[in-house]
């Protein structure tokens, strides 16, 4: 009876153990990766900051944290006039770096459409990982080691969804704004597009956001939807930003253009506008607002949250439609996630939207960042290495 019972344990044991190898093996078989050995240093928060909000008119708060979760936290804030332009410090706690910026108060509008010889390089989607992307622009040659634009007159395009999901918003926002700034004194462009996390955040909804920001708006005597509100640095920069721009002849959009929309007899600044002037009012069904207006900021037709390239029956004609409107030849599009970069629909379609390494995770095995090249008319998916592989 014993040795039954011993035999029928080391059965369960070795079918278990086979169970489980044939699950990692499906996964793995299936594009999927283990993560482990979380990094720790995610939760040290001392020097995390600045957040940087308009007192009045003529006065700016900037904001740090300090201290630890044993000895206790406090907000640090320092005043500066408006009319000044101070230096300020960005932090990242998992290897000890740091990068400086100047504020520009001057929040203007970007265009809507862009034409030149230069390079494009695009990335979707990067949710918080400040590193990930760091690493990425400088294996892509954008910034060299010492996070110095070395990109030249070329054009540097980030397709939303930058924050949300992980725990370095706050870093890598301030990086896109010194980026944005640097480009511009070498004659270079770096274009923001928004994404639908972007304006979630906007409009106080931070169901995605990391509860770390939840307790330091606590520390500095704030509420979160504060750290993209109208009163803040941050949210007045974002609400600068366009959601569609055409580069080149190539549309950039963080979800895509809902055929629901092809049809509508407006121009691409308008677009934005007419987008723009919700970010900060969360959706609802209103009552006797413009149909155009409704479609562009819909849950299931604004050019942010738009699925259709990837989960609707489209056909080419459709998807050529909706680009003939703004003489676009292709769409890139970040927002649903794809396992490389790839065209799709004739080459009509772009989506850029790959799952990134979170900064906080190893990974087994080891997944790396893509983005796109586009240079002298030819389409390449980039590597996390800098290496370019050309899309047919």
């Amino acid at each position: 009876m014993k040795q039954q019972l011993t035999n029928y344990l080391k059965h369960l044991f070795f079918t278990a153990l086979g169970a489980i190898a044939l699950f990692i093996l499906f996964g793995l078989l299936s594009g999927k990766s283990i993560k482990h050995s979380r990094n720790n240093l995610v939760d040290k928060w001392n020097n995390e900051g600045p957040y940087v909000f308009f007192k009045n008119d003529s006065v700016l708060s900037v904001n740090y944290i300090k201290g630890d979760s044993e000895k206790g936290f406090e907000g640090i804030n320092k005043e500066y006039n408006t009319d000044s332009t101070p230096s300020l410090n960005c932090y990242y706690p998992l290897d000890s770096t740091s990068f400086n910026f100047g504020l520009n108060l001057d929040f203007k509008i970007p265009g809507s459409i862009y034409s030149d010889s230069q390079k494009i390089l695009a990335i979707s989607d990067i949710e918080s990982n400040y590193k990930t992307f760091r690493d990425f622009l400088i294996n892509s040659r954008v910034v060299d080691e010492r996070l110095n634009w070395t990109f030249g007159k070329n054009h540097l395009v980030l397709l939303g969804d930058f924050i949300d999901r992980s725990y370095f918003s706050t870093q890598v926002l301030w990086f896109i704004y010194k980026l944005e700034q640097d480009a511009k004194s070498k004659g270079g462009n770096v274009h923001y597009i928004l994404g639908n996390h972007e304006i979630m955040n906007m409009q106080g909804d931070h169901r995605f956001a990391k509860l770390k920001y939840h307790h330091i708006a606590s520390i500095l005597g704030r509420k979160q939807f504060e750290f993209y509100g109208k009163n803040s640095f941050l949210g007045r920069w974002l609400e600068s930003k366009n959601t569609m721009e055409l580069i080149n002849g190539n549309l950039f959009v963080h979800a895509g253009i809902s055929p629901q929309i092809k049809d509508m007899n407006i121009e691409l600044d308008e677009m934005n506008q007419l987008i723009r002037a919700n970010y900060f009012t969360p959706y609802y069904r209103k009552l006797n607002r413009e149909k155009n207006e409704d479609l562009l900021i819909d849950s299931q037709t604004a050019p942010y949250w738009y699925r259709g390239y990837f989960y609707s029956d489209l056909s080419h004609e459709k998807v050529k439609h909706g680009l003939d409107q703004f003489g676009a030849k292709t769409v890139v599009v970040g927002h649903t996630i794809q396992s490389e970069v790839n065209r799709k629909y004739n080459g009509k379609v772009i989506g850029i939207d790959v799952k990134h390494p979170a900064d906080h995770y190893e990974y087994f095995p080891k997944i790396e960042s893509e983005g796109l090249l586009i240079e002298n008319g030819n389409y390449y998916r980039i590597l996390a290495n800098g290496k370019a592989i050309e899309l047919k």
